[in-house]
């Protein structure tokens, strides 16, 4: 599909045309942007993405992925991800932190509050979900039991 989605999403013409090109199944030609070991990383977590079926989500909703020093976050205006190289480092958290991130680019296109309290815990349950059909999914003994790993950290940890 060509598009002109916009180059950021900030003003409420700019959300609302790119809710309008989501709705019509647009989908980002996913870019890296960083150093080649960067590049490498992000490649080898969005590989679990793509186990776990959730890379057309995530190209619906996220043009960029950028290596940054700062915090790991979605950057909204940009339709983007920012991460660091030590989000990286676990490319199974880094894939259902990414999923998370979507899903509140997801919400925040839709109009709806994707940050605190309440929106934190619906982000959270994505990504729980993620980690939970990654282990389903995954043919490889080291991820399910990673994901097993981080299910468990997840299940002790209290929502807000």
């Amino acid at each position: 599909m060509v598009s002109d989605f916009p180059k950021r999403v900030y003003t409420a013409d700019e959300v609302e045309k790119a809710r309008k090109l989501v709705e019509s199944g647009y989908k980002h030609r996913l870019v890296l942007k960083g150093n080649p070991q960067f590049k490498v990383k992000v490649r080898k977590t969005l590989k679990h993405v793509k186990t776990a079926k959730q890379y057309d989500f995530l190209r619906t909703y996220i043009k960029w992925i950028v290596e940054v020093d700062g915090f790991s976050q979605l950057h909204e205006a940009e339709a983007a991800i920012w991460a660091n190289k030590q989000l990286l480092e676990n490319p199974i958290g880094a894939a259902g932190f990414f999923v998370q991130k979507v899903f509140q680019m997801k919400e925040f296109l839709e109009g709806k509050l994707y940050y605190g309290g309440e929106a934190e815990a619906r982000s959270d349950k994505e990504r729980i979900n993620f980690l939970r059909t990654l282990k389903q999914k995954s043919r490889d003994p080291a991820v399910r039991k990673e994901c097993k790993s981080l299910l468990k950290k997840w299940a002790e940890t209290p929502f807000p």
